[in-house]
């Protein structure tokens, strides 16, 4: 990302209600959008933290500081306007997801995953309307029509606050059947992150720490679960 070198130009904020929702203002105006649409947040806990983001800005503003800011922005200026072609995005991710791919060897990562993602499986079926296929190794599993078409009726359901959410924590890690998990809270946030990262922890058990790669996997976590902090203040947790 381009570094972004606006000073901080005020000195007050504050969250006002207004007719659309909370609107965070500085120094008396409205917060807009890259896009300059006014950005109006659908519940007080989330204008009240993201006011905390740009509240705790210093002399120069750091973006990377504010990822509550960039969710909310995508979900006016990206999501709001394309919702259905970002929707049809984040649903695909149901044909092949991570979650359905299994080892074969050795027996220790197939029982670790299958202790991990079987819960998963078995939620999206009685929950969700989607029985989904397992199999071992990379050929692709073709997933019932009917099963799809449960998975897409979810996503294309939500607004375009749970879906800028949904998008990002479904890219992170790989799994559509995950992401939904977080935003229907069944099981705590890190856990569903970890057990995205079953594959990638196991080959590093097996061939040790590469620090770039560790750093690169921080860095996801991170925003996986800035993206379960957006979704779940949005709601006005």
């Amino acid at each position: 990302m381009p570094e972004w070198k606006a000073r901080r130009f005020w000195r007050e904020s504050d969250v006002v209600a207004t007719p659309g929702g909370f609107e965070l203002r500085l120094d008396g105006r409205g917060l807009r959008t890259p896009a300059k649409a006014p950005l109006t947040l659908p519940s007080r806990a989330l204008a009240e933290a993201i006011r905390a983001e740009w509240d705790a800005q210093a002399e120069k503003i750091d973006p990377r500081s504010m990822p509550l800011t960039r969710l909310a922005n995508s979900a006016v200026d990206t999501v709001a306007v394309q919702q259905r072609a970002v929707a049809e995005v984040v649903a695909a991710y149901g044909e092949s997801d991570l979650v359905c791919y299994r080892a074969d060897a050795p027996d220790a990562l197939a029982e670790r995953q299958a202790k991990g993602w079987d819960p998963l499986v078995d939620w999206a079926a009685t929950s969700l309307g989607a029985p989904l296929k397992i199999g071992t190794g990379v050929m692709f599993i073709r997933q019932s029509d009917a099963a799809l078409a449960a998975l897409a009726s979810r996503v294309h359901a939500l607004d375009p606050w749970d879906l800028a959410a949904l998008h990002e924590l479904v890219a992170l890690s790989g799994s559509l059947v995950i992401g939904l998990a977080v935003i229907e809270a069944v099981q705590p946030h890190e856990a569903l992150w970890r057990v995205s990262r079953i594959d990638e922890d196991w080959q590093q058990e097996l061939w040790g720490v590469d620090e770039e790669a560790a750093a690169a996997a921080a860095l996801k976590a991170e925003a996986f679960l800035d993206a379960a902090r957006f979704h779940a203040l949005r709601h006005g947790d």
